[in-house]
């Protein structure tokens, strides 16, 4: 198999798949300046994986090859969520080779629906290797870059019970007086979402925090906390 075989038929399917009506709404829906064919996410995944059966890719390399080729490439934004979609099979989920690729993916992608798109990944390495990643979170959560600040926030969505909560606190504290929105909402969306497993953490977190916390933050952070 050629090393493009997989970004090919990748490419090449989702263009069958367009719908150049839809496209239009949703390039105006994300505010982008690439064009979208208007095949919706779960199509997109089925297309990424019906093409990873059909050209397996031969080792992680290979996969991170493909994954590049499809990002640096792209001429339509389906073809930057396939590339995210690629690195969730299991060759590569594991494997802390790919953090070059999901750094690249959050800074030159560098809006909400990339950057949340692969951010989770950084948690299931963190679970695998947190001597690696507890480092580089901790490095991010203080990066010029908003985007790479909100990825390492949101990198433990959906962990529950493994959370690292001081490693939570870590990352959301030298961001708390940032007035952009999207880290202002990555705080509370990451509070909020361990809620559900710790509320009496959360409750303390943000009482503790809360000449600091934004206004924003604070609320979603709690919002699903009774009130006393």
């Amino acid at each position: 198999m050629d090393n493009s075989d997989l970004p090919k038929a990748i490419r090449s399917t989702l263009r069958s798949s367009a719908d150049a009506e839809r496209g239009r709404g949703a390039q105006a829906y994300m505010k982008s300046d690439m064009p979208s064919l208007g095949v919706r996410v779960p199509e997109v995944r089925r297309i990424v994986k019906e093409a990873i059966k059909q050209f397996p890719p031969r080792s992680a390399e290979d996969l991170r090859e493909a994954v590049l080729d499809l990002w640096r490439n792209a001429e339509v934004r389906e073809e930057r969520y396939a590339a995210i979609d690629l690195t969730g099979i299991r060759i590569v989920r594991d494997d802390p080779g790919m953090l070059p690729v999901y750094e690249e993916i959050i800074r030159t992608g560098a809006w909400w629906d990339l950057v949340d798109g692969v951010a989770h990944r950084l948690g299931t390495l963190l679970r695998k290797h947190p001597e690696t990643m507890t480092p580089l979170l901790l490095q991010w959560s203080k990066d010029s870059d908003m985007w790479i600040r909100r990825a390492s926030i949101t990198a433990q969505l959906g962990s529950k019970a493994a959370t690292d909560t001081s490693l939570l606190a870590a990352v959301i504290r030298p961001n708390m007086d940032d007035k952009e929105f999207f880290i202002r909402k990555a705080i509370g969306w990451a509070l909020r979402e361990y809620s559900k497993t710790d509320p009496g953490w959360v409750k303390a977190f943000a009482e503790e925090n809360a000449s600091r916390l934004s206004p924003l933050s604070a609320r979603e952070a709690l919002r699903l906390l009774s009130t006393p």
